[in-house]
């Protein structure tokens, strides 16, 4: 059952952009430390960025730093990752992930979000190809 619902996903052109969505279902999301992560099939998930509840302080992927931007809007229990100047090599399924003892400290958090953590949705699918 998943506990977040991402929505956004689709096919878009090199250099286009796209903002994706993370809702939780259900449950406030003020106290969590949120990730996003992405995952092409065959290969392995990665951690792509996330947010700290505490101070909205962010990290990013070094592939995606300068490119990506998360931000969260926890009245209406969302986060965001908005994508610009999209790359072919950022195709894959889209999807965020959270856990009470999750903290986004710092980079080196962001490989963390592989983890089984307890909170995650099902993705949105992203398409770079012209």
């Amino acid at each position: 059952q998943s506990q977040f619902v991402e929505s956004g996903g689709g096919l878009v052109q090199p250099g286009g952009s796209l903002r994706l969505s993370c809702e939780s279902s259900g449950f406030t999301i003020d106290d969590l430390d949120i990730g996003w992560l992405r995952q092409v099939p065959g290969k392995e998930r990665e951690g792509v960025s996330c947010i700290r509840a505490r101070d909205n302080e962010a990290y990013y992927a070094d592939d995606v730093l300068g490119r990506f931007t998360i931000s969260r809007d926890n009245a209406k229990r969302t986060i965001y990752l908005q994508m610009d100047d999209l790359k072919p090599e950022d195709t894959a399924n889209y999807y965020c992930a959270s856990d009470p003892y999750y903290y986004c400290s710092s980079y080196q958090s962001i490989p963390l979000l592989k983890s089984d953590l307890s909170y995650r949705g099902k993705g949105t699918l992203v398409t770079v190809s012209s």
